[in-house]
């Protein structure tokens, strides 16, 4: 097999000009170029990038009128590079987010070459100071953030998707607008006989954040978990897993206005429409179980 095309793709909503700086200038230091790097300003105008930071390969600015949340934004980025249709494997970095390592994407390149099924590579995320947090382990209950393999999940913040994957089981659910969109396109990776591989020595520097930060997260974190399962799950395990996961979150929340939050988001998955049903298979549910991630938590 040839060594997959890579391209790099980052979405910016303006307000991370510095880090975003830096994050490019670490893509540029990678001992194999990306053939092409997509930035896209999500309801923002970008900056010229390329002649400024001496960025490889051909760069792509794209503006985007409206902030379309992370998976629309990196939606858009995808469909550029699809059609370009010169890349076979695209990388896509949080805008705060630093390759400390040179050989990040020779070692993604390596990766897929090696593993024709191989759809999904998630990259370890930690701090400045190598801590990474528990909640960015893709395994339940995970300590060792170096012990890699076979999971059923990715992080957000860094990871390499196969392009022809994506032509199977589409893009990001961009209606989410954030929380949960991994885990949609995991599942559907999965249940389309892909693998996923957490890859720890492909590491990506991040800030230490609280996903709670986000104003809006209680209510966006319950109403798209209530779509996720109406989209993915088989209807016996809907109840089940809104059931665990509902009483999990009332043990670990101790703010009211978050409770409320969380109950306003939880209503609002159940009315608004959750996109197309499309469940996966019982041998799905399975798999996911066997590999430690059971879909009812």
């Amino acid at each position: 097999m040839s060594a997959p095309r890579i391209a790099v793709a980052v979405v910016t909503m303006g307000n991370r000009p510095e880090e975003v700086d830096e994050l490019l200038r670490s893509v540029a230091k990678q001992d194999i170029a990306p053939a092409r790097i997509v930035i896209v300003g999500n309801g923002c105008r970008l900056p010229e990038f390329a002649e400024r930071l001496s960025l490889p390969g051909e760069v792509t600015a794209l503006d985007v009128e409206e902030n379309l949340g992370c998976p629309g934004g990196r939606n858009v980025a995808l469909a550029r590079l699809r059609d370009f249709g010169d890349v076979d494997v695209v990388v896509e970095l949080d805008d705060d987010g630093l390759l400390v390592d040179p050989d990040v994407l020779r070692r993604v390149q390596e990766l897929f070459t090696a593993d024709e099924r191989l759809g999904i590579v998630g990259f370890r995320i930690a701090d400045e100071n190598g801590e990474t947090q528990q909640r960015h382990v893709p395994r339940v209950g995970a300590s060792d953030a170096m012990r890699g393999g076979y999971v059923t999940g990715f992080l957000g913040g860094g990871h390499a998707f196969r392009m022809s994957m994506l032509a199977e089981t589409g893009d990001w659910p961009a209606e989410f607008f954030f929380a949960h969109e991994e885990i949609d396109l995991a599942w559907r990776a999965v249940d389309r006989g892909w693998r996923i591989l957490y890859a720890p020595e492909l590491l990506l520097q991040h800030p230490k954040t609280s996903p709670a930060r986000h104003a809006v997260y209680y209510r966006v974190n319950a109403r798209n978990r209530v779509w996720l399962v109406r989209r993915r799950l088989p209807l016996p395990l809907i109840p089940v897993h809104l059931g665990v996961w509902t009483a999990l979150t009332l043990l670990r929340t101790r703010s009211g206005s978050g409770l409320r939050a969380w109950l306003a988001g939880f209503v609002e998955g159940l009315r608004e429409p959750a996109g197309e049903r499309r469940p996966m298979r019982w041998r799905t549910v399975w798999r996911l179980a066997r590999l430690g991630r059971p879909p009812v938590i």
